[in-house]
């Protein structure tokens, strides 16, 4: 790893212009205010993916990525997907078109040798995925219990070192 690269890459991904289907970005904004500078960790806004991404995943040792994903809860019902866990919901979950461009963008990761021992998706359940710049009522309780658990695996994994 470069001497200047962090140790955890945290990916929103999602269009903000659609309601529920943007709450990764989101969350990734309210973890920019809270924690600006936090040691070691890049917050990114992945838009709605691309393969453009595989760079920053390489220059990362850990990878959260916070995503609307479809898992049968109420809407704004949060999961976390960590390890092995993350890689099964994304190989049998075909319902979000970010979800096969994340399954690619880690499957270059593992051709090229950087794939994240360290791995998570935390999902939240959308109600809506109609236009709209602002996530839906039920959702957006959900960003700061998403961000929460985003730090809480960061430093759970950073006790890991």
């Amino acid at each position: 790893m470069p001497i200047d690269s962090k140790r955890t890459l945290v990916l929103g991904i999602g269009n903000t212009i659609m309601t529920d289907e943007g709450v990764g970005i989101h969350v990734i904004e309210h973890l920019q205010k809270i924690y600006p500078e936090k040691e070691d960790v890049s917050f990114v806004d992945g838009g709605t993916l691309s393969f453009s991404l595989a760079g920053f995943l390489a220059e990362h040792e850990q990878l959260i990525v916070v995503d609307a994903a479809r898992t049968g809860g109420a809407p704004g019902s949060v999961v976390c997907y960590e390890g092995n866990e993350m890689d099964r919901y994304l190989t049998g979950n075909r319902q979000s078109v970010h979800e096969v461009g994340l399954t690619d963008l880690l499957d270059i990761a593992r051709l090229s040798d950087h794939y994240p021992e360290n791995r998570a998706l935390i999902g939240i359940e959308p109600e809506s995925m109609d236009w709209g710049d602002e996530p839906t009522a039920s959702v957006a309780p959900a960003i700061p219990q998403a961000a929460d658990i985003v730090i809480k695996l960061i430093d759970r994994w950073g006790m890991q070192k």
